[in-house]
């Protein structure tokens, strides 16, 4: 999940502030930059992530084993992409921003089969003048109660070919890429 999410959160940052897609490893000093605002990547070892994260992301998935972590750092942002297991062995990814010293989750994401979306949210995409068979679907619960569904076609894993908004009930296809 997370190589998609990295191009996943350059899509929606580039709304915001701009995205280069760069990674940067743990020991390297400058940020990349090949275009836009520069970033940098790091990946981060379970461990290595502050007490308070750790705290939070249990408060909001208490089965999850964290398996590891990247820190984002652009334009005086920082987020936190933290990654593990449900007791399950279902995947599940937090996005967390950093303010200040507090930290707050964006969103949660997870891959689902289709047809575990809400009919309204099939539906919706059964209607887009682009309609096609999804071959991954990825939750992403936001934190205003929605839920927005990332459809992917065969052949192009790096962005979304759809995106439906579902929320209280009704579904909507999205015109413009969701900023989380």
């Amino acid at each position: 999940m997370r190589r998609h999410h990295l191009s996943m959160l350059c899509v929606v940052l580039a709304g915001l502030a701009g995205c280069d897609g760069n990674r940067q490893s743990a020991d390297s000093a400058a940020p990349a930059k090949s275009s836009g605002i520069p970033t940098t990547v790091t990946d981060i070892a379970a461990s290595d992530l502050p007490p308070e994260l750790v705290s939070l992301v249990k408060s909001e998935v208490p089965d999850m084993q964290i398996e590891g972590a990247e820190r984002k750092e652009r334009e005086d942002r920082i987020y936190y992409d933290v990654e593990g297991r449900r007791a399950d062995g279902s995947e599940v990814e937090l996005d967390i921003l950093q303010e200040g010293g507090a930290f707050k989750i964006v969103e949660i994401q997870r891959d689902i089969a289709w047809s575990e979306a809400p009919q309204a949210a099939r539906d919706a995409a059964a209607g887009a003048q682009n309609k096609f068979e999804p071959v991954r679907v990825i939750e992403s619960k936001q934190t205003d109660g929605s839920v927005i569904y990332e459809l992917f076609t065969d052949g192009a894993p790096e962005k979304p070919a759809l995106e439906v908004r579902f929320m209280e009930g009704k579904a909507e296809i999205l015109e413009e890429e969701w900023p989380h």
